[in-house]
């Protein structure tokens, strides 16, 4: 299978297209928020759990050569370092 070329900016908007698009309203639950949810953008599938280690591992597993993207449910980024993570309000909406 041949590899599909796309920039970072462009995985990144393919990714919040899909989470917008119905996993957001599956996962988006009490007992997942800070969890992460690894979609894969070229299929639609995704995994979620506490780092996304596993999650990635298990879609790769499936389709080796997937383009992966991280989104930590319910903040606006998927790490801090050195700063503070803030929670997202429920209608957060990915920007171009």
């Amino acid at each position: 299978m041949q590899a599909i070329l796309l920039s970072s900016e462009e995985v990144a908007k393919r990714a919040y297209q899909i989470y917008e698009g119905g996993i957001r309203q599956k996962v988006e639950i009490e007992e997942n928020i800070g969890k992460m949810v690894i979609i894969n953008i070229e299929t639609g599938d995704y995994e979620v759990d506490e780092t996304g280690l596993q999650a990635a591992q298990s879609l790769q597993a499936k389709h080796p050569y997937a383009r992966l993207f991280g989104i930590r449910i319910g903040y606006n980024v998927a790490a801090s370092f050195g700063g503070v993570m803030e929670r997202v309000s429920s209608d957060f909406r990915y920007c171009d």
